[in-house]
C-alpha cells in the first residue's frame, strides 16, 4: 500500500537544483493534490552541513514528508580533486536531514542516491540489490560512499524482527537511485557534465566554430528527462512503501554513448562546425547500465520522454533564455 493521502507538508531540500526545480514545475503544472503544501528550500535557507541550522529549518517548516535532494555535487574532475570534501560534507548533510526529520515527527523521507554509488567492477545490468557488492569507481569514491551511507542509515533503523512499522520510531525513509539527467531550468546543467558543457559551449545555430568534448566519447549512460524524474519522485513519495531503494531510470535499451549524446546536442542546436573529442581528458567510469525492472513492476505503463526530444527541448530552452541561464 502507498502512503496515506491527506494533509501533507512536503519539504524539498535542494529545491533550487536541477531535480528540485523540475519537481516544482511539475507540481505547479497540476501534479499537486489538495491538502499538499510544498516547501522548496535551498542553501540560502540553511546550511545543511550545520546541525543547528538544519534543526532550525525543520522546526520552522514542520514537514510531514521530505524529499531530500540537497548534496555537494560536482563533475568528474571536481570529484577527483576533492574526494574527501565530497565524503565529509555529504555525510553531514544526510545525517542532519534524516535526524532532523525524525525530531520533528516527519512520517516519510525520500532521499536521492546516484548510480555512481554502485560497484565499479560488477555485472550488468546493475539493480537495487547490488549497491554494496564492491567499491565504487575511484573518481567519485568519497561522494559515492557518502550516498551509500543513506541506504545504510535507512536500513539500520528498520525494526528487527521486521514488523508492520517500516522504520523505528515511526519514521519511514527510503531512497531512489537516478540516472544522468537533463532539464531546462534556471541553469543549463546535466548530471553528466560533458553533455552539459556541450550544450553550454556549442556556438549558435548555423555557426561553423569548433566544439571540443572532453574524453573519447565512448562511455555510455542512460539519460532521464528531469520532468519524468520529478513525476517519479512524487510517485515514490505518495505510493512507494519499501525501505529498500528503487532505481528511477529509462530502460537498458535507451543507453547512449557520450558521442551520441554530443551529436544529439549538435543536431538540436543546428551546429555546423567541427566536433572533436579530447582523449587526453579522463573518461571516468565507462558504463553504469542499470535495470529499471523494479520500477516497471510498479509502473509498467510509465512513458519516458525520448532522449532526442528531451535534448531538443533543453537546447530550445537554453537558446530562448540564454541571458538569464546560469552557465
Amino acid at each position: 500500500m502507498g502512503e496515506p493521502h491527506g494533509s501533507m507538508r512536503i519539504l524539498v531540500t535542494g529545491g533550487s537544483g536541477l531535480v528540485g526545480r523540475a519537481i516544482q514545475k511539475v507540481v505547479a503544472d497540476g501534479a499537486g493534490l489538495p491538502g499538499e503544501e510544498w516547501v522548496f528550500v535551498s542553501s540560502k535557507d540553511a546550511d545543511l552541513t550545520d546541525a543547528a541550522q538544519t534543526q532550525a529549518l525543520f522546526q520552522k517548516v514542520q514537514p510531514t514528508h521530505v524529499i531530500h535532494l540537497a548534496a555537494m555535487v560536482g563533475g568528474l574532475f571536481r570529484n577527483i580533486k576533492y574526494n574527501l570534501d565530497f565524503w565529509r560534507k555529504n555525510v553531514h548533510i544526510n545525517d542532519n536531514v534524516l535526524h532532523s526529520a525524525f525530531e520533528v515527527g516527519a512520517r516519510k523521507v525520500v532521499s536521492c542516491l546516484s548510480t555512481c554509488i554502485f560497484p565499479d567492477k560488477t555485472t550488468y545490468p546493475i539493480d537495487e540489490t547490488m549497491i554494496h557488492n564492491g567499491p565504487p569507481h575511484s573518481s567519485n569514491f568519497g561522494y559515492s560512499y557518502a550516498k551509500r551511507m543513506i541506504d545504510v542509515q535507512n536500513s539500520t533503523a528498520v525494526p528487527s524482527p521486521p514488523s508492520s512499522l517500516p522504520m523505528s520510531l515511526g519514521l519511514m525513509t527510503t531512497s531512489t537511485s537516478k540516472m544522468a539527467t537533463c532539464y531546462p531550468a534556471s541553469s543549463i546543467r546535466c548530471t553528466w557534465p560533458r553533455v552539459s558543457a556541450a550544450i553550454r559551449h556549442t556556438p549558435g545555430p548555423g555557426s561553423d566554430s569548433a566544439l571540443t568534448v572532453w574524453g573519447t566519447g565512448k562511455p555510455r549512460r542512460q539519460f532521464i528527462y528531469s520532468l519524468d524524474l520529478a513525476r517519479l519522485f512524487i510517485w515514490v513519495l505518495r505510493e512507494y512503501s519499501e525501505v529498500e531503494p528503487i532505481i528511477l531510470s529509462v530502460g537498458e535499451e535507451d543507453e547512449v554513448s557520450i558521442k551520441e549524446a554530443a551529436e544529439a546536442v549538435v543536431e538540436a542546436m543546428d551546429f555546423n562546425g567541427e566536433v572533436t573529442f579530447d582523449s587526453t581528458k579522463s573518461d571516468g567510469q565507462y558504463k553504469k547500465t542499470a535495470s529499471n525492472g523494479k520500477l516497471r513492476s510498479y509502473l509498467p505503463d510509465f512513458r519516458f520522454t525520448p532522449f532526442k526530444q528531451a535534448v531538443k527541448e533543453t537546447c530550445t530552452w537554453f537558446t530562448d533564455n540564454y541571458e538569464q541561464a546560469r552557465k
